[in-house]
C-alpha cells in the first residue's frame, strides 16, 4: 500500500521505515527542510538502534520525504499524523501541532478524488481523534467521514532504544477507527506482522496508550515507594520484587527500584491523563500519587549524598549517565536533570559522561563538565550518582581509583565493583 507519515520525528521515522520494511511506499512529511534532505540522503536526524540501516537501504526507493502535504497525500491511501504533542506548565498536552496536521491534510483532501484515511498515531488524549482532528478534516477538505473518507486512531507501544524490533514484533495492534471501512484499510497495513489486531472506536484507543502507560509508570513508582521503605528496614527490595513478580498477575517486569522513570511517554501521559480527568470532573488520586513518588524519587539521591559528606559547597561530583534510559540519547524528563539542578544549587562543580546523551544535555546545562569517558569524569571526584543503567558502567572498577573519596551511590543498581564506599538509592 501507499502510505503518507506527517512528522518524521521519533514515532513518524520509525513507523515510516518499518512500514517501507513490509512492503509499503512511504511518504515522509515535515515541514524543516533540513530534515527532509537528510531522510533523502538516508541519514536519520535522530538516534534509533538500527533505525540508520533501515532508511539508508529504503531512502530514495521506498522511502520519499517531502514538505509539499499535496504530493504526498495524493501519492497514498493512507495518512498518519504523527507529529508531536508536547506538554504545557500544567502537564496538559499541546495539540496545535496535530491541529496543524489535520488542517494540511484536510486542505489536500480537498484537491483528491477518492476515498483516503486519515490515521492519528500522535499519543492524544481520549475524544481527541473525533471531537477535534475529524472535524477539521472536514472542515478543511469540504468533505464528510465516512463517505468521504475514514478516520481511525492507532497508538504506538514502542520502547527507545528497541524501536524498531518492537513494532516489527508487536504484542498488540489497537486500530480505533469510526467505521468498519477504515478500520480494515488500516489493518490491511500490518497483515505482514504476526499479532492480532484490537479493533474498537478512536477514544477507546486513545484510552488503551494512555492506560497502558500509566500502568507501567505505576509499577515503578510503587516498586520505589516500597524500595524507600525497605531501605529504611534493612531489607533488599530486589529479593522482594524479585519474589512478588513471580506471581502471574503481577509478572516481573517494571519492577526495578531506583532513581524512577523519565522519556517522552510515561511522565508526559500520566500527566496528560491527570489533566484530562480533571477536566472531566474527576480528581485522579492513584495518577497524582505516581507522579509525586517519581518527582521526589531522584532527589532522595542528593539526599544520601549530604548524609554522607555533608556540604557539597565546591565539592567535585560526577554523574554518570544523562539520558533517560540506556541505548537512547533522548534526555526529556531524564531523572539526571533534577539531581544535576539541586548539586549546583548545592554549590557542588559537577563533572559528568554518557555514552551518547552529552551533547543534548548541554543544552540544559552548559556549563558543567562533559567528559569522554567514565575515567575522565570520576577522576578527582569526592563522590560519584549513577543514574542510567548503561551497560558499560557494570563493568566499571579499576575507573574509580581516580577518585579522591570512592563514594557511589547507584540509582540503579547496576555497579558491581567492590572496593568502592558503594551505598544503593533502595537498598
Amino acid at each position: 500500500m501507499k502510505v503518507s507519515v506527517i512528522g518524521s520525528g521519533y514515532v513518524g521515522l520509525v513507523t515510516a521505515t518499518c512500514f517501507a520494511d513490509i512492503g509499503h511506499e512511504v511518504a515522509c512529511v515535515d515541514i524543516d527542510e533540513k530534515k527532509v534532505e537528510l531522510i533523502n540522503a538516508g541519514v536519520p536526524p535522530i538516534y534509533e538502534e538500527g533505525l540508520g540501516e533501515l532508511l539508508q537501504k529504503y531512502a530514495g526507493k521506498k522511502i520519499l520525504a517531502t514538505t509539499d502535504y499535496d504530493y504526498a497525500v495524493r501519492n497514498s491511501e493512507i495518512s498518519f499524523i504523527c507529529v508531536g504533542t508536547p506538554s504545557d506548565d500544567a502537564g496538559n498536552i499541546n495539540l496545535e501541532i496535530v491541529k496543524a496536521a489535520a488542517r494540511s491534510i484536510g486542505q489536500a483532501l480537498a484537491k483528491k478524488a477518492g476515498y483516503h484515511v486519515v490515521v492519528v498515531k500522535s499519543t492524544v488524549v481520549p475524544e481527541t481523534t473525533e471531537k477535534l482532528v475529524l472535524p477539521i478534516l472536514e472542515e478543511a477538505s469540504g468533505k464528510k467521514a465516512g463517505p468521504d473518507f475514514g478516520v481511525a486512531m492507532n497508538p504506538e507501544f514502542l520502547r527507545e532504544g528497541k524501536a524498531i524490533e518492537d513494532f516489527m514484533n508487536p504484542d498488540k495492534i489497537v486500530v480505533g477507527a469510526i467505521d468498519e471501512k477504515a478500520g480494515k484499510i488500516v489493518s490491511e497495513l500490518y497483515r505482514p506482522l504476526d499479532c492480532e489486531i484490537t479493533l474498537t472506536n478512536p477514544r477507546t484507543a486513545e484510552m488503551i496508550k494512555y492506560a497502558n502507560n500509566s500502568f507501567l509508570a505505576t509499577k515503578i513508582s510503587f516498586a520505589n515507594e516500597i524500595g524507600n521503605i525497605c531501605k529504611q528496614l534493612d531489607i533488599d527490595t530486589y529479593e522482594v520484587m524479585q519474589a512478588i513478580g513471580k506471581d502471574f498477575r503481577i509478572s516481573p517486569a517494571f519492577l526495578n527500584s531506583g532513581a524512577g522513570f523519565g522519556g517522552s511517554c510515561f511522565p508526559k501521559d500520566v500527566k496528560a491523563l491527570i489533566g484530562k480527568a480533571k477536566e472531566i470532573g474527576y480528581g485522579p488520586t492513584l495518577l497524582e500519587a505516581v507522579i509525586s513518588v517519581n518527582e521526589t524519587q531522584p532527589l532522595m539521591m542528593t539526599d544520601l549524598l549530604r548524609k554522607k559528606i555533608g556540604d557539597l559547597k565546591d565539592k567535585k561530583i560526577t554523574v554518570l549517565g544523562l539520558a533517560f534510559k540506556n541505548d537512547t540519547d533522548d534526555i526529556r524528563e531524564s531523572r539526571a536533570i533534577p539531581v544535576i539542578a539541586e548539586l549546583l544549587r548545592l554549590g557542588a562543580e559537577v563533572s559528568a559522561y554518557d555514552p551518547l546523551a552529552a551533547e543534548n544535555m548541554k543544552k540544559v546545562f552548559p556549563a558543567i563538565g562533559y567528559r569522554k569517558s567514565a575515567k575522565a569524569a570520576l577522576e578527582g571526584a569526592e563522590a560519584c550518582l549513577v543514574m542510567t543503567e548503561w551497560d558499560e558502567f557494570k563493568e566499571l572498577d579499576s575507573e574509580f581509583e581516580g577518585m579522591k573519596e570512592k563514594l557511589v551511590i547507584d540509582g540503579r543498581r547496576i555497579i558491581k565493583a567492590r572496593n568502592i564506599d558503594y551505598e544503593g538509592l533502595c537498598w
